[in-house]
């Protein structure tokens, strides 16, 4: 489905960080590790400030800009397959994260060029940045500690 409105973008915005929100609930409940644990403790109330930013920014630019034609963004890009993880094991639950926070950050940054307003550009490329911050503090983990 493409992404080609300013609505369309918010709407899916908002979908996925809650949907990773939930995702890391569950992942931090089924942890063993505390390093780990505490790594998506981390995630999970990141992911409650982002779902409340996506509302809160797509609340306040609710102009003419909804309808705005967006070229280039496909929903389809930004789905993601985590059958065949154990999520019992803690490597698997860190390579999740991973792929979350790639998949996050991969739609925030390319996003954030497309959107037709300055401002909301300037709060996609911030989360982008959080999300490589993330990502490199899940690499120090390391796969082969769990």
């Amino acid at each position: 489905m493409a992404l080609s409105t300013f609505g369309a973008i918010m709407g899916f915005s908002a979908e996925m960080v809650q949907q990773t929100e939930a995702f890391y609930e569950t992942m931090f409940q089924k942890a063993k590790d505390p390093i780990l644990r505490e790594a998506l403790e981390v995630l999970l109330e990141e992911e409650g400030k982002n779902y409340s930013l996506m509302e809160r920014t797509r609340r306040e630019n609710v102009t003419e800009m909804i309808l705005e034609p967006i070229a280039g963004l496909d929903q389809g890009d930004y789905e993601i397959e985590m059958r065949g993880m154990d999520q019992t094991k803690d490597a698997d639950l860190l390579k999740m994260a991973l792929i979350l926070e790639e998949r996050e950050r991969r739609f925030f940054s390319e996003v954030s060029d497309k959107v037709p307003l300055p401002e909301v550009g300037r709060i996609f490329r911030k989360v982008a940045q959080k999300k490589e911050r993330s990502l490199a503090r899940l690499k120090t983990l390391g796969l082969n500690q769990f």
